[in-house]
């Protein structure tokens, strides 16, 4: 006999809620995860027997099969060794509509810096989370902007733009720290700096922010270059105006 309709949409609904759940499982495992340091391995270090069906036959201890092998369990995650520190901001989940139904794939928003002056940001797609994520710090290696630190704020105040986000910029006092929230305190503290003031308006989207965030820092001046602004304007003001001379009315001869 077949199965009630009820029974069916219940044990649809229950295959549809554990896919969700490894879903999440995967998308918080790649926010969550750092790069872990690599442990080199024991060159002095002697597999022991008494394991079974190892690869190393043999051993000290002479039971079945070999040890384990020399220098850790298995491998670990290595660590970026050009500098770059690696940030995901968000992690979507994008449904595109076919002819055969519905395709799945997710978008990853990362945001790579030093902390020395250099950042970027980088968009990517892909069937899972870990490629999307890849392919999103290699866009954002490919893309890198330079920024000058100083003091560790921003010469003079700015505001960036991208669509309908529009985030503020202020320079702050040493030791005033980071006062900004959300992707915009992500690009700025993987950029280097200490003391600023961010204030976002508009649009809460989290990829129009970053990117309002990396076009302010783009269109910052060099702080030479603001320092020589600002005296010339300084000086311009100071300047009085010139005194008009007074123009003599030409007479006109008349004719005789």
């Amino acid at each position: 006999m077949s199965e009630n309709k009820p029974t069916k949409d219940i044990k649809d609904e229950k295959i549809e809620a554990e896919k969700e759940a490894e879903i999440e499982a995967d998308i918080s495992e790649a926010i969550v995860s750092t790069p872990i340091e690599i442990v080199p391995p024991r060159t002095d270090a002697v597999p022991t027997g008494g394991g079974r069906g190892g690869r190393f036959s043999g051993g000290a201890g002479g039971g079945k099969g070999g040890g384990r092998r020399p220098g850790g369990r298995g491998p670990r995650r290595e660590e970026n060794k050009d500098g770059f520190e690696e940030k995901v901001i968000t992690i979507d989940r994008v449904t595109r509509v076919v002819k055969g139904g519905r395709r799945m794939r997710f978008r990853a928003l990362v945001v790579v810096g030093d902390k020395k002056g250099k950042v970027g940001y980088g968009l990517g797609k892909g069937n899972e989370v870990q490629m999307a994520v890849a392919k999103a710090v290699s866009s954002a290696k490919k893309d890198l902007i330079t920024v000058e630190l100083g003091d560790g704020t921003i010469p003079h105040d700015i505001i960036g733009k991208s669509r309908t986000a529009r985030v503020l910029l202020k320079s702050a006092k040493k030791d005033r720290g980071i006062i900004a929230g959300g992707a915009v305190r992500s690009v700025l503290e993987l950029a280097g700096y200490s003391d600023i003031v961010a204030k976002s308006y508009g649009s809460n989207n989290k990829i129009n922010s970053v990117i309002a965030t990396i076009d302010g820092l783009k269109h910052l001046l060099k702080r030479r270059t603001f320092k020589g602004e600002v005296k010339k304007a300084i000086e311009k003001k100071d300047e009085k105006p010139a005194e008009k001379t007074a123009v003599k009315p030409v007479e006109k001869k008349e004719k005789k």
